[in-house]
């Protein structure tokens, strides 16, 4: 494949060989001592040893504490490793978690205060007022799309309430997107990465605010993981189809600027109380919320089951859905995945809380949480 280069409105190079790139990148933008901010999984196998045998003439440290739904405690461990390097510039490198943490890693290197003090609903929340470390960032998953988005979701350390951290500031300079660095996930994360870029495309083009640019891109996203998705995790190194993958998850990052729906509340609140995988969590919700919203808007539901070229119209998109799910081996219910009914208030409370509901097209209430969740465990 050769390297395309996309600006939307991050610099994109995109295509196999890409990673390659990074160290001559760096070196031409005066960077000489990068940060890797990695997971702690992803920094024991060989896919980070070959990505730094390309960084040559750079003095490389790594940061591997970002695990989990990633927390404000693993931010700030990753600016003392910043400091402790003298880093002048960081790579992220890895899924959402991983670019989540790394994102918002200069922010608290050259800032004052607790990383939390700068999500964007503190009551006093500090202003980015510095420059920032150059950032450059490898996505190793097709999911979260965090790769080109302005906003670090990070958990609080004691909730686990996810907040966010949200500023053009924090986008990074250049994105180098290379399916091959996708090619060694497990199945099993390759379909709840993948659905996680799903909904992000699908929830963006059935919200009701107008924004017809991200319309456009989020039905083209939804048609590229559509035909894509089930070859990626019975081929794992089906070039073709992890490239789909990623451009598909990038496009549903871009796609909810416009914003997501009541899944994504959800999800949320599943990662809070059951420390679910997003992807999972979204790929467990998916089909039982786009079922309750889709009187709301038929003719939405129609266009989504034509670029998905399921026969049948609307009707037949969430059972499509469901086949699709059952294909990559995501099964429910909730309660398969430890979901315990006696979490119901909680899940409850946290999801009417979320403000990714707000723009679901059919109003949600605290109620209809509670019968969605009971429908779904």
């Amino acid at each position: 494949m050769t390297i395309t280069h996309f600006s939307f409105p991050t610099p994109i190079q995109f295509g196999a060989g890409a990673r390659k790139r990074v160290g001559a990148h760096l070196l031409e933008q005066g960077c000489k001592r990068p940060l890797i901010v990695t997971d702690k999984a992803l920094a024991a196998l060989p896919v980070l040893a070959e990505f730094r045998s390309h960084l040559g003439g750079l003095d490389v440290a790594v940061f591997s504490g970002v695990f989990g739904n990633p927390t404000c405690s693993q931010v700030m461990d990753g600016a003392a490793a910043f400091k402790a390097h003298d880093a002048d510039c960081v790579i992220g490198f890895g899924g959402g978690a991983a670019l989540d943490v790394a994102k918002i890693v200069g922010v608290a290197a050259t800032h004052e205060g607790d990383i939390l003090e700068y999500v964007w609903d503190h009551p006093q929340v500090r202003a980015i007022t510095r420059a920032l470390p150059y950032f450059v960032a490898l996505p190793t998953t097709s999911g979260t799309g965090s790769e080109v988005g302005r906003s670090s979701v990070v958990s609080e350390n004691d909730t686990h309430l996810k907040r966010v951290v949200f500023s053009p500031k924090i986008l990074a300079k250049t994105v180098f997107a290379d399916p091959e660095l996708t090619f060694g996930l497990p199945p099993a994360v390759t379909a709840a990465t993948g659905m996680d870029a799903l909904t992000h495309n699908i929830e963006s083009y059935l919200s009701p605010a107008y924004h017809p640019l991200c319309d456009g891109i989020a039905l083209e996203g939804t048609r590229i993981a559509a035909r894509a998705l089930r070859t990626a995790v019975q081929e794992p190194h089906n070039l073709q189809a992890r490239s789909d993958m990623m451009m598909a998850s990038m496009m549903g990052a871009i796609a909810f600027q416009k914003d997501l729906g009541a899944v994504h509340s959800c999800a949320h609140a599943l990662g809070a109380v059951c420390d679910l995988h997003h992807g999972l969590a979204n790929a467990l919700m998916i089909d039982t919320v786009l079922a309750w919203n889709m009187e709301a808007v038929p003719a939405k539901f129609d266009e989504l089951a034509h670029v998905c070229g399921v026969a049948g119209g609307g009707k037949a998109f969430v059972p499509w859905l469901r086949e699709l799910k059952a294909a990559i081996g995501i099964e429910g219910p909730l309660s398969r995945h430890g979901v315990k009914l006696e979490q119901l208030p909680r899940l409850v409370a946290i999801a009417s809380a979320d403000i990714c509901h707000q723009t679901n097209p059919r109003p949600c209430a605290a109620a209809d949480f509670e019968a969605l969740f009971k429908a779904a465990i």
